[in-house]
């Protein structure tokens, strides 16, 4: 069974139909217990990360996650399911998160413009983007080069060079991806992304670390 995890952060629903259409057992749940027996973890979310992490405090769900990282079982992190698994977000006036990759959350910059040239970018960042996947993963593997998968977001973690597994470019590059052991994590919606982002959920959901 794979735990889709609602702590009141929104997008489960097309998480959960996209892995019922892969043909895998989801089940959304705050349940410690049924996160703690699942085979797999996906954490979604959309949002702030104040509301979100004051959420996870109230369901005591900070400790049950943090157990699931550790005990080894494949966890997924989503758009603010990635973020606030860094220690820190600038979000909200200063946000402290759940720690368990190293980096912080930074908002993108100002008056940003595309690179390469003086048009003026949106923020938040809304559509397609190309990203590119660093070395070999199970998580990512047999997907085509130059794949472009759906954002919506106006934040981004700068995580330590040593989890980046993935950078999009938007006015600059920054890192959509992390990962480190049995942890996976993307800015973007997998679930939103067609053809490429189902073939990471069916990747995820087949992936023993």
């Amino acid at each position: 069974m794979i735990a889709v995890v609602d702590y009141r952060a929104g997008n489960l629903t097309s998480v959960l139909a996209a892995l019922t259409y892969l043909g895998h057992e989801g089940r959304i749940t705050s349940n410690p217990a049924e996160i703690a027996s699942a085979d797999h973890i996906i954490f979604p979310g959309v949002g702030a990360a104040g509301e979100a992490m004051g959420h996870l405090r109230e369901l005591g769900l900070e400790q049950p996650l943090r157990q699931a990282v550790a005990a080894g079982k494949p966890f997924l992190g989503i758009c603010l399911g990635y973020q606030i698994l860094f220690e820190r977000s600038e979000e909200d006036g200063g946000t402290d998160c759940l720690g368990l990759l190293p980096g912080q959350v930074v908002h993108f910059a100002e008056n940003l413009t595309e690179k390469g040239s003086d048009r003026a970018l949106k923020i938040p960042q809304m559509g397609w983007n190309r990203v590119r996947f660093a070395g070999d993963h199970p998580v990512w593997q047999a997907l085509p080069e130059g794949s472009e998968f759906y954002f919506v977001h106006s934040y981004h973690p700068v995580p330590a060079p040593e989890v980046v597994c993935a950078t999009a470019t938007y006015g600059y590059d920054f890192a959509c991806g992390a990962a480190r052991g049995n942890l996976v994590a993307f800015q973007f919606h997998p679930e939103k992304s067609g053809r490429p982002g189902l073939k990471l959920l069916d990747n995820f959901c087949r992936w023993t670390p």
